[in-house]
């Protein structure tokens, strides 16, 4: 039997139901209302290199950052651990703990803290832990001249695994933290604490063909399979900070291997500026270059929302 052809007021009232429930449909779906684009920056620093607070704060928008976590520096003394004095203020008159926490009480919506000290102070794990009960999301940056098995590292990894609370550790051969072809010894003995690489020891292991520790800026084709690259596969508790100018060469020095790393570690990296300018414009400012090299090299939007904001938030607690 054939039907009748619809008068034009019912085919409009039918095409308006229609749209009704595809609007409403979409409405409901994320590609109605797309996630909020986010950047959190992992690595930051209060008076870094004499910088103030107004140009830090214009720096960190003008990046787009959404949160920034403030790391501290530990007491200025004068002993081995920090180089006699040279490693004071993290080696960039970076602020201590108490102006980080007053700084963040300020922008309570843009800032986040950590807590810091230097590890064979005495009192270190009372300083660390002080700052850690008024709601410090992270121990570090840990940067100091130091064994990273010492007993006086593992009180702070003790703290950490105590607080829930990720650790981010500073290397570079031969004058910050010790040790790192042990420090897999750690891991393996501190599953609960999530540990954060960075600086320069760390990015220039990616590299399998990287033998000379002592170069700390790598240029050239890199082999898959360095020590850094192996840590972030086989320990589920271990992250990296893409910050600084050793994050930043690490993705340029070789464009396919960056583009190959940030895929298969898409679930370990968190993006990090760690830089001192006020302009974050890209040609003067790492921090600028490696979120402009991100966002060209992520495989996709999900894996560059991962690294820009989902992990940290996970890592952090956030």
């Amino acid at each position: 039997m054939s039907k009748m052809p619809l008068s034009r007021r019912e085919f409009l009232a039918g095409a308006g139901t229609l749209l009704a429930g595809t609007a409403l449909g979409l409405r409901g779906s994320a590609m109605a209302e797309p996630e909020a684009e986010q950047v959190i920056d992992i690595h930051q620093h209060i008076s870094y290199m004499g910088r103030s607070d107004a140009d830090l704060m214009h720096h960190q928008r003008t990046l787009g950052v959404t949160r920034t976590i403030m790391l501290p520096a530990g007491t200025p003394v004068n002993r081995p651990s920090t180089h006699d004095g040279k490693s004071n203020g993290l080696q960039a008159k970076a602020g201590g703990n108490e102006a980080c926490y007053q700084l963040a009480k300020q922008y309570p919506k843009e800032l986040l803290f950590g807590a810091n000290e230097v590890p064979d102070l005495p009192g270190a794990k009372a300083e660390i832990e002080k700052y850690l009960k008024l709601g410090a999301v992270v121990i570090g940056e840990l940067k100091f001249g130091v064994d990273c098995d010492s007993k006086e590292m593992q009180q702070i990894y003790e703290l950490a695994q105590a607080y829930n609370v990720p650790v981010l550790i500073h290397w570079q051969f031969n004058m910050y933290n010790y040790g790192f072809d042990r420090f897999h010894k750690m891991l393996e003995k501190y599953p609960k604490v999530n540990f954060v690489g960075h600086a320069q020891t760390w990015w220039a292991n990616v590299d399998k063909s990287y033998t000379d520790q002592q170069g700390l800026y790598p240029k050239g084709k890199i082999t898959p399979g360095g020590l850094t690259d192996r840590l972030l596969s086989d320990y589920p508790n271990v992250y990296a900070d893409l910050s600084a100018g050793s994050g930043l060469n690490s993705i340029t020095r070789d464009e396919e291997h960056a583009k190959a790393f940030l895929k298969k570690h898409q679930n370990k990296l968190m993006y990090g500026s760690d830089c001192l300018d006020a302009t974050a414009q890209v040609k003067d400012c790492s921090g600028a270059g490696t979120l402009a090299e991100v966002r060209k090299l992520a495989p996709d939007k999900k894996a560059l929302r991962k690294i820009l904001y989902k992990n940290a938030q996970q890592v952090f607690h956030l």
